[in-house]
């Protein structure tokens, strides 16, 4: 017998014996599985880890290991992203905030990477502009990746720079908008990109957003930073606020029911 043949089945032998497979270059058989087929459901059952137990409020609907970062009481956790001084957005009675015209954008004075954000906005029940100036605004991941906020009831503008696009970046598989002056949701995941110590990207960031309930953004691979002018910009960056968009045209865009859950 040819001695290579040899060794090869002694080390087969060896590996059942140990319990441990390859079965290819890049996946093996963990050495506490049997390599017959089951034939008690206990031995594919799993006790361990036990995943923590979240509750969600019956009236809210807000996960118990969410952060509230607007109820509609104060701007206690935001802040100007110009220069970190106080919001001056208008604080509405139903407690919702109103996008002031010309007062900038706004953002969180906490940090964050990895999230499941959940918000609601409506665009001004009064019909203002029309293409990317119809209630326009937009909520920016760690500062950099616009998810677009648009009026686009009966209004057209480029498609990757819609409702619920990536701006710039990823047109939205469907549009779900409400009425026009009628609350909109979003609940969006997403993980940060990761760089190496060199700055280079070893992974992209992505992001998935429902839009009413409706999937309109499917776990997409950000390209980088979304700016009106130029290509997508990949700076090195960790953990940063979540920013809300004044676009400077009277918009009238509303926010109200923020919360985030740290992924």
């Amino acid at each position: 017998m040819n001695k290579g043949l040899i060794i090869l089945i002694a080390l087969v032998f060896i590996s059942c014996n140990n319990k441990v497979v390859f079965v290819d270059s890049e996946h093996k058989v963990d050495s506490q599985q049997e390599l017959m087929e089951p034939t008690e459901p206990k031995a594919t059952e799993a006790w361990e880890p036990k995943p923590k137990v979240v509750t969600v409020h019956e009236d809210t609907k807000i996960p118990s290991d969410a952060i509230v970062l607007f109820n509609g009481e104060n701007f206690s956790e935001w802040e100007s992203s110009a220069d970190a001084s106080g919001v001056e957005w208008i604080l509405n009675s139903d407690k919702s905030m109103t996008v002031k015209n010309k007062a900038g954008d706004i953002q969180t004075k906490r940090n964050f990477g990895d999230i499941q954000l959940h918000l609601e906005w409506k665009s001004s029940e009064k019909i203002k502009g029309k293409g990317q100036s119809r209630s326009n605004s937009g909520v920016f991941i760690q500062g950099r990746y616009e998810v677009q906020v648009l009026d686009n009831n009966n209004n057209e503008t480029y498609v990757n720079g819609q409702v619920g696009s990536i701006y710039k970046q990823s047109i939205p598989l469907a549009q779900a908008s409400s009425k026009i002056g009628h609350w909109n949701i979003y609940d969006i995941i997403y993980h940060a990109p990761v760089f190496s110590e060199a700055g280079d990207k070893t992974k992209a960031g992505t992001i998935t957003v429902l839009h009413n309930g409706v999937l309109i953004q499917d776990h997409y691979k950000i390209k980088g930073s979304t700016a009106f002018i130029g290509w997508p910009k990949n700076t090195p960056h960790g953990k940063a606020p979540i920013k809300l968009q004044d676009h400077r045209d009277n918009s009238g865009v509303s926010y109200r029911n923020i919360w985030v859950r740290e992924l």
